[in-house]
């Protein structure tokens, strides 16, 4: 059976992108999926000299590892400041010390998500046109802007034509 390692690239414990990947990797059919949770991978700010000291931190390889046993990984990106939230930077950079690859070739569906109009359609920019650079095969990529016009808990993707968007990107992926 393929294997789906979804997350989202926030730490808040509310999170709209962890739910949008929720929902998202539950779209796909004969898969098990893996739901991670970046407070789980918390670690001090990456630094050369803590490296030096420290070596590179456990969780990292951690993370690292979960990537290697996917087939596909799934984030949705919060946006903060129009990029990358700090808790996802970190694990980003800890892990770029083990393999600049980071990702390995790995297939990827990139997401975004927000309370506003645009959805993360800024940091989602910037992800689709870097993970290439770090080992990642972008089949895919989403935003749902208006989180909480357009998406439900118990439902999910509530607007018909952004639901049959996504369905459509994840229909054209294979695993």
């Amino acid at each position: 059976m393929k294997k789906i390692l979804a997350f989202g690239a926030s730490n808040s414990s509310d999170s709209i992108n962890k739910q949008l990947a929720s929902y998202a990797s539950k779209q796909f059919k004969n898969v098990s999926v893996d739901l991670l949770d970046l407070n789980d991978y918390e670690m001090p700010i990456y630094s050369k000299d803590r490296e030096k000291k420290d070596g590179i931190h456990q969780l990292a390889h951690d993370f690292y590892q979960k990537i290697g046993e996917a087939d596909l990984i799934l984030i949705s990106f919060a946006e903060n400041n129009g990029n990358y939230t700090t808790a996802f930077k970190n694990i980003l950079d800890w892990m770029s010390r083990i393999n600049g690859k980071t990702f390995q070739e790995k297939s990827m569906l990139l997401l975004a998500t927000s309370p506003g109009a645009r959805g993360g359609g800024t940091v989602l920019d910037i992800a689709v046109k870097r993970m290439p650079f770090q080992g990642g095969i972008v089949k895919g990529s989403f935003s749902l802007p208006s989180f909480n016009e357009n998406f439900e808990t118990e439902i999910g993707i509530t607007n018909p034509e952004l639901k049959k968007q996504l369905l459509e990107i994840i229909n054209s992926i294979e695993l």
